[in-house]
């Protein structure tokens, strides 16, 4: 079996290459027509089957969204198959009580929870960003690791200033939240036209990135598909990412092998880069 490079999360070793979840999800951050055909495409036995390519490719982790009706329940297929992947997972904002969220995703197995990126810019806009504290430490009295997630530069800056009892950040290389906004998947109304992916973005994100000594996942570093008109620039995305974070991090990428075989492509460039 194929390997990739690891880092460390805790007592766990995790692949610099992690699955993403919105396009199994149904959301490209694209176009509401490419976030159908995602829908379409990934049936129960097509996101099992990735999850086996993944797998069989050397990507040992999943990072997907902690809702009950998808995630878990593909999750458990694909155990029953003898899948085995690590989960770090996200709070599902939409949940009525996300204290209650964390605990179940605690006992269903995460290595890692994340307080949601979305709403964390939300907060963050709203001037209520201490009250994200809340809900680490709950993650934390659960026995696991502790992870923030956003768009905004600032806000990883701010937690790192603070003191944060944080073991990892989610960072996007674009940040979605300059404006406030809510999450495609949380309000049901798919990827939006306005979101902004500026060239001078992911450079920004990086530099934050390199300056916080806590271990960063990095997402979007295609640019939810822009980055993607040729495998020549999805190898340059690759390179520019691993060449631009820290060695102790790792990148977060969704897949659509709908059309080609993304994951096998996905994992050479990070055993190439990473």
């Amino acid at each position: 079996m194929p390997t990739l490079p690891t880092i460390s999360l805790g007592p766990h070793q995790v692949s610099r290459l992690i699955v993403g979840h919105n396009p199994i999800c149904g959301l490209s951050h694209l176009s509401p027509e490419l976030d159908c055909e995602m829908r379409d495409y990934y049936t129960a036995e097509n996101v099992v089957s990735l999850l086996h390519q993944c797998q069989a490719e050397g990507i040992n982790t999943l990072l997907a969204r902690g809702d009950y009706h998808r995630i878990l329940h593909w999750r458990e297929l694909f155990r029953r198959e003898g899948g085995e992947l690590h989960w770090i997972a996200q709070t599902a904002s939409e949940m009525h009580d996300v204290f209650e969220n964390i605990r179940v995703l605690a006992a269903a197995g995460a290595v890692g929870i994340y307080h949601h990126g979305t709403r964390t810019d939300q907060l963050w806009h709203a001037g209520e960003i201490a009250t994200v504290k809340d809900y680490l430490q709950h993650i934390r009295d659960q026995g696991l690791q502790v992870g923030l997630a956003t768009h905004i530069p600032e806000v990883i800056e701010h937690a790192d200033e603070q003191g944060w009892d944080v073991d990892f950040y989610m960072a996007c290389f674009y940040n979605l939240s300059v404006k406030p906004r809510e999450s495609g998947l949380v309000n049901g109304q798919g990827s939006a036209p306005e979101e902004q992916y500026e060239e001078w973005m992911p450079a920004r994100m990086c530099e934050t990135i390199r300056a916080t000594e806590k271990t960063c996942l990095a997402f979007k570093i295609l640019a939810a598909g822009r980055q993607c008109n040729s495998q020549e620039q999805v190898r340059e995305a690759f390179r520019y990412a691993f060449a631009n974070i820290k060695e102790q991090d790792a990148v977060v990428v969704g897949m659509f092998p709908k059309h080609e075989d993304q994951v096998a492509l996905n994992a050479g460039y990070a055993r190439e880069f990473g």
